[in-house]
């Protein structure tokens, strides 16, 4: 093993990865990335649990995480996360930039769009720090912990990183969209809902994160091991 390789990737033979499934992976990620955020603009109440729209989508976004990092390695991994960041940002941008321009005058929808996607500067700006605090501390624990356990038992990856990065997010994201607007108790009842619908939902898809692991690595004949990486969340940084 060569000490200056900051990833060292074994494959299942001497034919390189070629990485034909990151594109996929990355529009999926992105893609449930988006959505899941225009869905945070409803608020929703299943008996005591009360959580946004966008919580029982958004954990897919953690499961495709622990395949990219468990395959691809915490560099291609922190590109795809960087690349969801960016597109936050430009969905942010233009939602808030189009309430603002006048209505055409036979138009009847501009107080609810502003009722709904106006909200979303906010939501977005909360979710864009949960998002990357959490989607970047899940890779980080991952990798670690795959490296530490010789690349065994990818469920302790995947719960440990998803318990960490869940945590985070779903408090970062509470605080920061809803603070002022709700009682502080139902904020509290918000982030313990949003937290364990998402970890539980990580937990109950733990055998199809085995099947998306084994089958993408399968196809890429690639299996990623972060050795002396030092994690720094920045992009295009060693």
């Amino acid at each position: 093993m060569r000490s200056d390789f900051q990833t060292e990737v074994r494959t299942a033979s001497s034919v390189p990865a070629v990485n034909r499934l990151l594109p996929v992976y990355t529009g999926i990620f992105v893609g449930v990335l988006i959505l899941s955020n225009i869905l945070a603009s409803k608020m929703v109440q299943l008996g005591p649990f009360v959580f946004d729209g966008g919580t029982l989508l958004f954990p897919l976004s953690y499961i495709f995480g622990d395949v990219l990092t468990e395959v691809y390695g915490y560099k291609q991994s922190r590109k795809v996360i960087w690349t969801g960041f960016a597109m936050l940002v430009i969905m942010t941008v233009n939602i808030w930039i189009i309430g603002l321009l006048p209505a055409e005058s036979s138009w009847t929808l501009q107080e609810a769009f502003a009722g709904i996607l106006m909200q979303m500067p906010r939501i977005a700006a909360a979710s864009i720090i949960g998002y990357f605090a959490g989607e970047y501390s899940n890779s980080v624990v991952l990798s670690v912990v795959k490296v530490k356990t010789g690349g065994k038992h990818l469920w302790m990856r995947t719960i440990s990183s998803t318990l960490v990065g869940e945590l985070l997010d779903s408090a970062l994201f509470v605080v920061i969209a809803f603070a002022g607007l709700y009682e502080a108790n139902v904020l509290i009842v918000m982030a313990l809902s949003n937290y364990l619908f998402k970890t539980v939902i990580e937990i109950v898809f733990t055998p199809v994160t085995y099947a998306v692991v084994g089958f993408t690595k399968k196809i890429e004949r690639a299996d990623a091991f972060d050795y002396g990486e030092r994690y720094n969340p920045l992009p295009g940084s060693r």
